[in-house]
């Protein structure tokens, strides 16, 4: 009833054209406008549509995450360069049917590139493991071990202090985000009270098929990395290139936001593929429009920018 009075009156006073109230006010004001999609569209005999009310909650809860703490950070084990994590007090190994398998937590987080996180006074074992890329907020720290909270994971956490990298930046207003179920992505930026909605765009985010291909993991992330092109190698091999990915950005892992793939020999960039919002095809990373990624590589900056998954 306060949520539905409280657009009422934002309608009479003429404050907006098009927005939706759910917990953060989100408002539709485009700066990128190729490829964009309608709220509600079909796929097949689907409807498909952006989560705005998910959206919204997503949003809000990073607003009480940035207005509780005051110190950030970002987990980090990219390729595992910070250590192996250890076993997991309760720990699954899932096997595929195409003979793969992978050892992840209770909570179906896997253990490779991941961090640790341990519950205090029980540091025999990590509690459960949490994404490379998580943003944090920093509670405590000394000489061994950092005292955090993860966005998205209840409780505070002791991490080992080299999984952690402090950041300067104190508010996170430019937000990406990916919805796994309806294959597309979304940019908001948050203007005074407003995120203001500055894209709609498909996508095709990762296939859950070991051990070459990864679902994009859901979360809260922070940009990790760019790269103007990202080799990528040719499935079960170690050195061989088989392409490249423009306007790379990295979030999680081996997760990058990237445009079109473009496989050798072929040199020149792809805009768009008729595959881009059907089904998850990709690697673990997220497919865009080219146009898009590179709007997105200009946009969410390094280590300020953050990426939301949902499902």
């Amino acid at each position: 009833m306060k949520n539905k009075l409280r657009f009422l009156i934002l309608i009479m006073l003429g404050v907006i054209n098009f927005t939706l109230i759910y917990s953060a006010i989100i408002e539709k004001d485009l700066t990128y406008n190729e490829h964009t999609l309608p709220d509600t569209y079909k796929y097949g005999k689907k409807t498909r549509e952006f989560q705005w009310e998910k959206i919204s909650n997503k949003l809000d809860n990073l607003d009480k995450f940035q207005s509780e703490n005051t110190e950030f950070g970002t987990l980090r084990n990219y390729k595992n360069i910070n250590g192996y994590p250890p076993l997991a007090r309760e720990e699954v190994t899932q096997k595929y049917s195409n003979g793969a398998s992978t050892t992840k937590d209770k909570y179906g987080i896997r253990r490779n590139q991941s961090i640790p996180l341990y519950r205090e006074g029980q540091m025999d074992k990590p509690e459960r493991y949490a994404l490379d890329g998580s943003l944090i907020s920093i509670l405590a720290n000394d000489s061994n071990y950092y005292k955090v909270k993860v966005e998205n994971i209840d409780g505070e956490w002791l991490v080992p202090r080299r999984y952690i990298e402090a950041l300067e930046v104190k508010k996170f207003p430019r937000v990406v985000v990916v919805d796994r179920k309806n294959q597309n992505i979304a940019t908001l930026e948050k203007d005074g009270d407003i995120w203001k909605i500055r894209s709609m765009n498909p996508a095709s985010t990762g296939l859950d098929k070991p051990p070459f291909k990864l679902a994009t993991p859901l979360g809260v992330f922070v940009v990790q990395e760019k790269r103007f092109k990202m080799d990528y190698l040719k499935d079960g091999s170690s050195t061989e290139i088989e392409g490249y990915a423009p306007y790379a950005s990295r979030f999680s892992g081996g997760g990058y936001i990237h445009g079109v793939p473009v496989n050798l020999p072929r040199t020149e960039m792809i805009e768009y593929s008729s595959t881009l919002g059907t089904t998850p095809r990709s690697h673990m990373c997220v497919r865009n429009a080219t146009s898009h990624a590179k709007y997105v590589y200009n946009w969410a900056q390094t280590k300020k920018g953050i990426v939301i998954v949902i499902e």
